[in-house]
């Protein structure tokens, strides 16, 4: 007879794949023997998860139900009612990280820690990112420039060249874990045997024994050192944005690939220039002859000084574009423009003459 594995998670067929994995820590919890739950209700749950929790076993149960999964059928388990012994053979095959932090820790019930992993000898870390702050003035980002920086950070032990061991000491093989770097227990427990794997103590899982670690770094292919290196800063770049340097930070263990180093850009505001992406904005101030009148005026911008026409019957608060005199884009090619608002000056304090004057224009 077929079992429908949905209702022992208490999950609808379309339920996601987070949902069942949800569903089979709470009904884990729920049932767990150690916890004075039903063992053989445990073994269901645990048997329903391990197809509806794998996208694969779930779609054939979909097309031929729980038959597919018998002794003989495809994908078969070889038998629950073994319960945990030889799990790697056929028997209960769980993943303990699904049960994530489930009572403590599920591996810590049973005394493993959850080492059901590859026999695979232990990889070297990489290194840690690093990030600094570059302060840079207003000109300095929009024109780039190169500076060098100085730092602290782990670096490939050049004594040993990052391996770890002593220049000429002997290497061999662990034999403890075989060179794998793990090691395999039978464990017995309440719901059978358990084969559990762990870190080889020996070897620290290296899979490999030095006669002599390495006198400078103690055996950890690192140490720490000030650096100096140079850093092109490209023109455009704009305050809080990032330069990811591949490989500058810290060194990884034994060889591993060093992370990488980020430098924050932190730019400071100019006085008469103001930026919006990648133009410029400034004021200029004219006078009331200017304005009505027309003239040309100097405008400053970042490339140099530039003549500005105004012309006659200019408003207050007029904006003018003076193209490409803004700042170089950092990605696409092109430069911004700079966009001048003028500011018509009233004057105060007009003597008798001038006032009688402007009446008689008599604007």
């Amino acid at each position: 007879m077929s079992k429908d594995y949905y209702n022992v998670l208490g999950v609808s067929k379309d339920a996601s794949a987070a949902d069942i994995k949800t569903a089979f820590r709470k009904k884990a919890h729920e049932y767990h023997p150690d916890k004075g739950g039903d063992e053989a209700k445990f073994k269901e749950i645990n048997e329903a998860y391990q197809v509806l929790g794998n996208a694969e076993k779930r779609q054939r149960y979909d097309q031929f139900g729980s038959a597919a999964f018998n002794q003989g059928g495809a994908g078969g388990y070889g038998g629950f009612s073994q319960g945990f012994s030889g799990f790697q053979n056929g028997g209960f095959n769980v993943d303990f990280e699904d049960l994530g932090d489930m009572f403590g820790g599920f591996g810590d019930i049973f005394g493993f820690g959850g080492g059901s992993r590859s026999g695979r000898s232990r990889k070297s870390a990489r290194g840690h990112d690093m990030e600094m702050r570059i302060n840079l003035d207003f000109l300095e980002a929009a024109f780039g420039l190169e500076r060098k920086i100085n730092f602290s950070k782990n670096i490939s032990c050049t004594h040993c060249q990052g391996s770890g061991a002593e220049p000429g000491a002997k290497i061999e093989t662990c034999k403890s874990c075989g060179g794998s770097g793990r090691v395999t227990k039978i464990q017995r427990t309440i719901l059978g045997n358990i084969q559990t794997q762990s870190t080889c103590e020996q070897c620290g899982g290296e899979g490999k024994i030095y006669s002599q670690r390495c006198s400078r770094c103690g055996g950890s292919g690192i140490h720490r050192e000030s650096v100096d290196i140079k850093v092109k800063i490209p023109a455009g770049i704009n305050d809080g944005e990032s330069i990811r340097l591949a490989g500058q930070g810290e060194a990884g263990e034994k060889g591993a690939p060093a992370g990488d180093l980020y430098l924050r850009i932190n730019v400071s505001n100019h006085k008469k220039f103001i930026r919006d992406g990648y133009n410029i904005h400034t004021e200029e101030k004219i006078n009331i002859r200017q304005a009505i009148l027309g003239d040309k005026i100097d405008i400053e911008t970042i490339h140099g000084s530039v003549k500005l026409k105004i012309p006659e019957g200019t408003q207050s608060g007029t904006i003018f574009k003076i193209r490409e005199k803004g700042i170089s884009k950092l990605r696409g090619g092109g430069i911004g423009d700079q966009y001048v608002k003028v500011i018509v000056e009233i004057p105060k304090g007009l003597g008798r003459k001038d006032k009688k004057m402007l009446e008689e224009m008599d604007l």
